[in-house]
């Protein structure tokens, strides 16, 4: 707990992980600002302040960061992988304007500290080839060879943050997403990710009575899966640290999207067939190296795959229950398990 109402941004708190940062850190104690183009879709904001901003604009920045004693940055143009294979140049642009403007306003602000949340997404595509890769290590990120444009700009902006340190003596920490999931989160539109976007699947299945769900690829591809509480503990743990270099966040627990959509099709009490079509799948394997958050933070993600999921699939069956009552026609709904 703070030992007094520090003063906090959180950039993209109408996001995701963004949304459940802001809930956790008023529990924590602080004086939180929220700021993103959007408040958040499914539960109103606990944020002190929340601005509608466009962080891409250095003037917004200025105003998000005013009076500010730390800021998480998580503000980005981002989705799961359908869309972030597709707009390189638009989230490249966003995000470097996103990026350089609001770090630039932390410290022009004052600010004190200055959390960048980065992503696996920076790891060489030759370390990724095989779905049995050996966990990625920090030091994996260089030499440098990221999947895409989404990868290469977050990997600039950390050095852009360790410079900022060195140069201007602002504390930055980094940290390396390694596919965070839960409920409150985007499940359908096409920026989903594959947790959230396989529950829907599923869930549209039981509730319209198909059999089949539809699978990218050959499913064998592999992941591993952080659930939301563990991740936003794991960055004010990373806040409140002195460890000053990129650090992972995930979970070292790897499975395959087939064996993904096997759980949460035993969650949901059904058994479907799965459909493998053609589509984007990003790298063929990627896991966690832990051993650095363990020895830096003394912890590490606990919330199981199974229970995580179990959380988010009860949440996302209930949204697509209230648009099957509110009047969307069971074909409306089976189509949306095809993007």
């Amino acid at each position: 707990m703070p030992t007094r109402k520090t003063r906090v941004l959180v950039t993209g708190a109408g996001g995701f992980i963004g949304h459940h940062l802001v809930n956790y850190l008023k529990h924590q104690g602080y004086w939180v600002r929220g700021a993103d183009l959007k408040r958040p879709e499914f539960a109103a904001s606990a944020a002190d302040e929340f601005r509608l901003l466009d962080l891409r604009l250095r003037e917004d920045c200025l105003g998000a960061t005013q009076g500010i004693e730390e800021v998480y940055a998580l503000a980005a143009d981002m989705g799961g992988m359908g869309f972030i294979s597709a707009h390189h140049a638009q989230i490249l642009h966003n995000n470097a304007l996103i990026n350089i403007h609001t770090l630039e306003a932390a410290r022009a602000s004052g600010a004190r500290r200055y959390l960048f949340t980065s992503s696996a997404c920076v790891y060489p595509e030759f370390l990724q080839t095989t779905a049995e890769v050996r966990p990625l290590r920090e030091e994996d990120a260089y030499p440098a060879d990221p999947q895409d444009a989404y990868g290469w700009e977050k990997l600039i902006t950390e050095r852009l943050c360790a410079h900022y340190r060195m140069d201007y003596g602002l504390e930055t920490r980094m940290v390396r997403f390694h596919n965070i999931f839960g409920p409150l989160g985007t499940y359908q539109g096409g920026r989903e990710k594959a947790p959230a976007a396989l529950c829907r699947k599923v869930a549209e299945a039981k509730l319209t009575g198909k059999a089949v769900i539809e699978i990218w690829g050959d499913g064998e591809q592999t992941r591993s899966f952080c659930y939301i509480d563990d991740c936003v503990e794991g960055l004010c743990r990373l806040m409140r640290s002195e460890y000053r270099e990129p650090l992972n966040l995930g979970q070292d627990r790897m499975v395959t999207i087939n064996q993904l959509a096997d759980l949460i099709a035993e969650i949901a009490g059904v058994r479907l067939e799965k459909r493998h079509v053609p589509g984007p799948q990003g790298v063929r394997g990627r896991n966690s190296d832990n051993t650095r958050l363990r020895q830096v933070l003394g912890w590490e993600p606990r919330v199981s795959l199974e229970e995580g999921l179990a959380r988010t699939y009860a949440w996302i069956e209930g949204e697509l229950a209230r648009q099957l009552g509110g009047g969307e026609s069971q074909e409306e709904l089976c189509l949306t398990a095809t993007r």
